[in-house]
C-alpha cells in the first residue's frame, strides 16, 4: 500500500466533513475510517530522508486554506464520492513545493497526485457514490485551513 503525504485540516473543517460522513453512515453508506484530510502526494516508499526534506520545506511555507465545494468522483476510483477543492495558485504552489521536496527521494510515486494531474479532495464515501451524492446535494462549502503536512 502506498504511503501518503496529507494536508491535515483544522478542527472546524474536520467537524463539518465528519458531519457529512455521519449523514452518509446513517444511511448505511461506508465512509473512510481516518480523519478528513487532503492527500497531496503518494508513493510506494517515502524514506526518512524524504520525510526530513519535506519537513524542512514545510517549515518555510505559508500553509493555505482549501475551499472544498464540489461533489464528485475521481478518475480511477469510481466507488468514492469526494468533496473536491477550488484550485488556486496558493494551493498549487504548496503542492508543488511538497513534490519538489520529495523529487528523487521516493520510490514509485503515484501519478494521480503529481503536479498537473492532482485533484485536491476529501473522500466522503467509499461506496455507492450516486446514493451518497443524492443524500448530500447541495453540499455547503467547507473552508479548511491546512494546519499541518504529514506523512502517513
Amino acid at each position: 500500500m502506498a504511503r501518503t503525504v496529507r494536508f491535515r485540516l483544522d478542527e472546524q473543517a474536520c467537524a463539518e466533513l465528519t458531519a457529512l460522513r455521519s449523514r452518509l453512515a446513517e444511511h448505511g453508506i461506508a465512509t473512510p475510517d481516518q480523519p478528513p484530510s487532503v492527500i497531496a502526494a503518494a508513493a510506494g516508499t517515502i524514506p526518512p530522508a524524504a520525510e526530513e526534506a519535506l519537513a524542512a520545506e514545510v517549515r518555510l511555507l505559508a500553509l493555505p486554506s482549501i475551499w472544498l465545494e464540489t461533489l464528485g468522483t475521481v478518475a480511477g476510483r469510481p466507488d468514492e464520492l469526494v468533496l473536491a477543492a477550488v484550485v488556486d495558485a496558493e494551493l498549487l504552489a504548496v503542492h508543488s513545493a511538497v513534490h519538489d521536496a520529495l523529487a528523487g527521494r521516493v520510490r514509485a510515486p503515484v501519478a494521480a497526485y503529481l503536479p498537473g494531474t492532482w485533484l485536491p479532495h476529501c473522500v466522503l464515501a467509499t461506496e455507492r457514490p450516486a446514493d451518497a451524492f443524492a443524500l448530500l446535494h447541495p453540499v455547503p462549502t467547507v473552508r479548511a485551513r491546512v494546519v499541518a503536512v504529514g506523512v502517513g
